[in-house]
């Protein structure tokens, strides 16, 4: 069965970040914590465990980041009740700064999906929204 949903990747950097991110051109970011905001309903474990994985072809703006970050780990929210954007506003009303214009959100006429705050803020605001951790259930399941 295909899990639906939404997610947050928690990012952290240790060092800053300078790369290409394709149409975006160069990106800089400082050192810190980042969160990432996205949907998956056409797979959650899929998606989200792709993410996870710092080997991969470079396909969304995200990839760029995730192959060169020191830690990362994700949230989960099954089914179609929050979306990725109403995920976007709690985080930017939790203090969320946005990191990058236009990063991840092509599809859409959110500022950004990518945000910097201390990964504690985040976490405590979207557990309160019922986000969990992100388990692949296709392998946790027989």
């Amino acid at each position: 069965m295909i899990r639906r949903g939404v997610y947050v990747l928690f990012l952290r950097f240790d060092a800053p970040v300078e790369t290409e991110a394709g149409a975006l051109g160069h990106i800089s970011l400082p050192a810190g914590d980042y969160c990432y905001v996205g949907s998956a309903m056409g797979g959650l474990d899929q998606r989200v465990s792709r993410h996870l994985f710092h080997e991969k072809c470079i396909r969304w703006h995200i990839d760029y980041l995730t192959t060169v970050c020191s830690d990362m780990h994700a949230l989960e929210h099954e089914g179609t009740s929050i979306s990725e954007c109403g995920l976007g506003r709690m985080i930017a009303e939790a203090g969320g700064e946005p990191a990058i214009v236009g990063f991840g959100c092509s599809d859409c006429n959110c500022q950004t999906h990518l945000f910097r705050i201390p990964r504690e803020c985040a976490e405590r605001i979207l557990k309160a929204e019922g986000m969990v951790i992100f388990t692949d259930k296709r392998r946790s399941s027989g």
